[in-house]
Formats: C-alpha cells, sequence, structure tokens
C-alpha cells in the first residue's frame, strides 16, 4: 500500500472533516488515515485511485491535490 497526503481546500469546521472522511471510507481500496482541516492521509492499494481520491472530495464540496514530496 501506498501512502498519499493530500491538501484539501475549504474545510473549515469538524462537519468538513466528517463529509471528506466519509466520502474517502467510500471508495474501495482506501483506507483513511487521517483527515484535518486542510489535509488527509490515506492509504492506496493502486496509484490510479489518486484520481478518485480528488473527485471523491471534489464531490463532497471540497478542493484536493496530492502533495507530492
Amino acid at each position: 500500500m501506498k501512502e498519499i497526503a493530500l491538501k484539501v481546500e475549504g474545510m473549515s469546521c469538524g462537519h468538513c472533516v466528517r463529509a471528506v472522511e466519509s466520502a474517502l471510507a467510500e471508495l474501495p481500496g482506501v483506507t483513511v488515515e487521517s483527515v484535518q482541516i486542510g489535509s488527509a492521509k490515506v492509504l492506496v492499494e493502486d496509484r490510479r485511485t489518486v484520481s478518485s481520491i480528488v473527485d471523491a472530495i471534489s464531490d463532497a464540496g471540497y478542493a484536493a491535490e496530492e502533495l507530492v514530496g
């Protein structure tokens, strides 16, 4: 499994954190490590799932991008 760190914009409260956690938890092959205001860390089985992670966060109403490095 590979750890992916994400920057998540638009989060401001606990409700936002729960919304992103829920969106990520529904994705197959993704294990949520942590979600905090402004960021998320997940474990993925396949790198191709990064775009589905960003899409799921977007569908929940937030903007996300992978942090590289």
